[in-house]
């Protein structure tokens, strides 16, 4: 089975990055930032093993890689999914809406490749993908993932009460923000 990303024309250049699709052989430079405590702390699960992060990996189906200047600098996730409809209308709702993740290497932090590598990937799902809307959620105690969710123009639209279970601090509540396309094309290049 392919991917909804496999409709798009890789790799997708903006000024400073080229996202392109996941390959195999870029999980040694991904285990190098995501087995960094700064980081593991945050993302769904810890890696100790480069194999281990292979497995979870497998064909990539939602990975897009980040690369500056020739350097992997972060790996993001798109999961397209259906929206919910009611019967009558749920073709429609097919394929319609995407959850975002990202991850980047803290080493580029604070140099503005995140929003870029966002903004591109809004242009990815909204105009080359044709999805309704895109969602992405964080602890609310990870900062900067909602900080930048909140640069990059999306809304904040709940925040669920210890909902969300931490393996090191216990329940915790999360953030959910979204952004459609309307809104995504009303604010401009």
């Amino acid at each position: 089975m392919g991917s909804h990303l496999d409709v798009v024309d890789w790799p997708v250049r903006t000024e400073r990055l080229e996202l392109r699709r996941f390959a195999p052989d870029d999980i040694p430079r991904i285990f190098a930032y995501r087995s960094q405590r700064s980081v593991a702390e945050w993302i769904g699960g810890t890696t100790t093993d480069p194999g281990e992060l292979a497995e979870r990996f497998g064909d990539g189906p939602t990975a897009v890689i980040v690369e500056h200047e020739g350097r992997l600098i972060a790996d993001l996730m798109v999961s397209v999914r259906d929206a919910y409809a009611q019967r009558e209308v749920a073709g429609a709702a097919t394929a319609s809406e995407a959850e975002l993740g990202w991850t980047f290497d803290p080493a580029y932090h604070g140099q503005g490749f995140a929003t870029e590598a966002i903004d591109a990937l809004f242009d990815i799902c909204f105009d080359r993908l044709g999805l309704h809307r895109v969602v992405a959620t964080c602890f609310t105690d990870n900062e900067p993932s909602w900080r930048l969710m909140e640069r990059v123009g999306m809304r904040r639209e709940a925040h669920h009460v210890k909902d969300s279970l931490h393996r090191d601090r216990g329940w915790q509540d999360s953030y959910v923000y979204a952004l459609m396309a309307d809104e995504w094309r009303a604010l401009g290049p």
